[in-house]
C-alpha cells in the first residue's frame, strides 16, 4: 500500500524576496510538486532562492482561482499517490483571498497530512503598522465589486468593534473609501497602506473623509491594504424593522436630497436594495410634486 503524501502550505514573500523563512525554503527544495497560483512568479522566487525546479527538481503546477476546481482533484490525485506537494500563492499566505482553502479542506477530507509554514501576511503587516487597535479586528477581504453589495456590507460593519481590514485595487480604493466614510462616518480613522515590504512603502493615516480627499487628489499605485478602525459604541444597528423607511425617505425628500443619494443611504442603513430604494424614493417625490401641484 502506498503511503499518503503530504500538503505543505507556504507562506512566501509579498514583495521583499528575503522575507521567506528557511523552513520555506527547506521545504520547497525537498517537495515533488509545488502547486503554485502564477508559475512565473513561482519560478522567479525559485531562482532568487537557488532552489531547483522543472527536470532537477520539484514540478510545478499552476494552480490559480479559474482552475483550483479541476486542479484541487489533481493534487488529491498526487498526494494519495504518496508525493509531496508545496502550495504556495503569488504572494502572503495561500488562503487569504488567494486560492487554497478547497484544496486543504479537501485534504483533511481525505485524511492527508496537511503542515502550514508560516509567512508574511499584508493584511497583518498593515494592522501593526497602522497602531490601531489590534486586540480584536475583522479581516474582510476585497469589497464586493457591486455598488448595492458593498453598500450593504459596509453599512452591516457600523457597529463592528473591532479593526476592518481590507484588500482593495488602485483603481477602485478611492470609491471603496469614499463608501466607507458614508457608511462608517468621516471621522472614522483609517490607514491606506501600500506597497508593503517593498522599495516606496507608504502609509497614509487620516479620517476616512480626509484619505477620500487625499486619494482623489493624489490617487495611489500598487497594492492597497486599507486598515479602518472599529466602532466605538454599541449601539443597535438600524434596520428595516427599526426604521420607517417612507417616512426617513419623505424627510430626507424634503432637506433636498436627491433620490440617487437617499437610495445610497438607506441601503446602507437598512441593508434592502438600492434599486427598490431609489424607486420608491422617486415615487415618493412624483407624489408629493403632484399634491404640492393641485
Amino acid at each position: 500500500m502506498v503511503a499518503q503524501g503530504k500538503l505543505f502550505v507556504v507562506g512566501t514573500p509579498i514583495g521583499n524576496m528575503d522575507d521567506i523563512t528557511l523552513r520555506a525554503l527547506r521545504v520547497l527544495s525537498s517537495v515533488e510538486v509545488i502547486a503554485a497560483e502564477d508559475t512565473r512568479a513561482a519560478q522567479h522566487l525559485l531562482t532568487h532562492h537557488s532552489v531547483r525546479a522543472g527536470q532537477e527538481g520539484a514540478r510545478i503546477l499552476s494552480f490559480f482561482a479559474g482552475n483550483e476546481a479541476q486542479r484541487t482533484a489533481e493534487v488529491l490525485a498526487i498526494l494519495s499517490a504518496g508525493q509531496t506537494v508545496a502550495l504556495i500563492s503569488e504572494a502572503g499566505m495561500p488562503g487569504i483571498s488567494d486560492p487554497g482553502q478547497r484544496l486543504v479542506a479537501a485534504a483533511h477530507e481525505q485524511h492527508i497530512p496537511v503542515e502550514v509554514i508560516p509567512g508574511p501576511s499584508a493584511a497583518l503587516h498593515a494592522l501593526v503598522a497602522s497602531g490601531l487597535r489590534s486586540d480584536r479586528f475583522l479581516f474582510v477581504g476585497f469589497p464586493p465589486r457591486s455598488e448595492g453589495e458593498r453598500l450593504r456590507l459596509f453599512g452591516s460593519l457600523r457597529h463592528e468593534p473591532g479593526t476592518l481590514i481590507f484588500y482593495e485595487s488602485p483603481e477602485r480604493i478611492a470609491q471603496t473609501v469614499q463608501d466607507l466614510a458614508l457608511a462608517l462616518g468621516d471621522d472614522r480613522q483609517a490607514v491606506v497602506a501600500r506597497e508593503l515590504t517593498k522599495l516606496f512603502e507608504e502609509h497614509r493615516r487620516g479620517s476616512l473623509g480626509e484619505l477620500a480627499q487625499s486619494l482623489i487628489t493624489k490617487p495611489p499605485r500598487g497594492e492597497i491594504t486599507l486598515v479602518v478602525s472599529g466602532s466605538g459604541n454599541a449601539e443597535i444597528p438600524l434596520t428595516a424593522e427599526s426604521l420607517d423607511v417612507e417616512q426617513e425617505v419623505r424627510r430626507r425628500l424634503a432637506k433636498g436630497e436627491s433620490a440617487k443619494d437617499i437610495a445610497t443611504a438607506l441601503t446602507i442603513l437598512t441593508g434592502q436594495p438600492r434599486r427598490k430604494l431609489y424607486q420608491l424614493a422617486l415615487h415618493l417625490k412624483d407624489s408629493d410634486e403632484a399634491a404640492t401641484s393641485q
